[in-house]
């Protein structure tokens, strides 16, 4: 019997970790010889720091992240590459049942999409200060996330200064519904199942969600060290092949029940079924007893999910900069483009697209757009007039 080569890989217990434990454990990695040892971390600095000491082969990262590490900020940054999308969408923004009902008194108790949402908060913001009252502090799950970017972009459309009008802080995945509970926060943006648990608990209200205010926007990626990269390519061929694999299957409503009854599993995400069916299924309870259907909250799979965008890697570190993290220069734009590989992704997945140029200096969308703008962003007709 073949032995099977070993590949070892950082997770954090989140629905979008999903396509990684099926993987493991539904024996995509093994058909292709591969031995994938997963590793169940609790915060993104842990996931950071064990890929910066070797620890990991690869992880579940933000998509941010692998960008940072390739720009050189934050402690222990290694070169990184992103050769594949794990998921799109997912995250959710909710709030306290107290700020909740005061948005309330502006929107309804379900505000109609992230611009009437943003609104509503804006107005609750303004009245809270007015009281005399301590600035809102929400919680994001990394300086360097998706989160934190969307957070901040949705914010900002609807009229709310991130860094003036509220507090920005970082609080774990998995523990923001128990600093919600506990008043140390007064929001969130964070990946499922974790507003759910909020909602189901009592203690949140979810307002707009990720699919909302960037339709199709990257969220997790495979960070792949560029040393493995290098040293082990078909390896990592192979591992994205497995993986791709996996997220068509996760992708297939016959099987959502069976995904999440697989994550629920308590060495996997620990979390009851149910909750879990919220995200996979799009159809989320916003608060107790009151649900909607979001249109492609959670993406798997289909079309060009998995495969990853220059572009974005681009408009990413345009958020950087716009919020302070980087200061913005052309060559930081250029390694935050080629940090993302559709070149590796192609090479291994061979689903009948033209493969994009090999050399990682290369770039196939071109020269960069003036804001390298995505589409699906929910304000795109009028755009934000201070958008770096």
């Amino acid at each position: 019997m073949t032995k099977l080569e070993s590949v070892r890989l950082g997770y954090l217990p989140l629905l979008d970790s999903a396509v990684l434990l099926v993987a493991a454990k539904l024996g995509f990695a093994e058909e292709r010889g591969l031995d994938l040892t997963l590793f169940r971390e609790t915060s993104w600095a842990t996931i950071r720091d064990r890929m910066g000491v070797g620890q990991f082969d690869a992880a579940h990262m933000l998509a941010p992240m692998p960008i940072a590490a390739n720009l050189g900020i934050g402690p222990l940054a290694v070169p990184m590459i992103a050769p594949m999308v794990l998921a799109l969408g997912g995250n959710a923004v909710t709030v306290s049942t107290a700020l909740a009902q005061a948005m309330a008194d502006t929107a309804g108790d379900d505000p109609d999409g992230p611009a009437a949402a943003g609104a509503a908060l804006k107005s609750a913001l303004g009245r809270r200060a007015q009281a005399g009252r301590s600035h809102a502090r929400l919680a994001v799950v990394h300086r360097y996330s998706s989160h934190n970017y969307d957070l901040r972009y949705w914010l900002a459309a609807s009229g709310i200064e991130p860094d003036r009008d509220v507090e920005i802080t970082v609080v774990p995945p998995s523990l923001v519904p128990d600093a919600l509970a506990a008043g140390e926060i007064d929001g969130f943006c964070v990946g499922e199942p974790w507003s759910t648990v909020a909602v189901r608990r009592g203690v949140g209200r979810i307002v707009t969600s990720k699919a909302e205010i960037w339709r199709r926007g990257p969220e997790k990626v495979l960070g792949v060290s560029a040393a493995f990269a290098r040293d082990r390519p078909e390896t990592l061929s192979r591992l994205i092949d497995a993986l791709g694999q996996a997220a068509l299957w996760c992708a297939d409503p016959a099987n959502h029940r069976a995904l999440a009854d697989l994550l629920a599993l308590p060495q996997h995400l620990g979390v009851p079924s149910d909750d879990l069916m919220a995200g996979i299924t799009g159809r989320m309870e916003v608060a107790p007893g009151r649900f909607r259907a979001i249109e492609g909250f959670m993406i798997f799979a289909g079309g060009d999910a998995n495969r990853p965008d220059r572009s974005h890697g681009r408009w990413l570190y345009r958020q950087m900069a716009r919020w302070g993290d980087v200061r913005f220069c052309e060559t930081g734009l250029a390694i935050a483009g080629r940090t993302f590989r559709p070149d590796l992704f192609d090479k291994a997945r061979g689903d009948g697209k033209p493969a994009a140029a090999q050399d990682e200096d290369a770039d196939e969308d071109g020269p960069s757009s003036v804001t390298d703008r995505p589409a699906g962003l929910f304000d795109a007709e009028t755009g934000d007039p201070h958008e770096t």
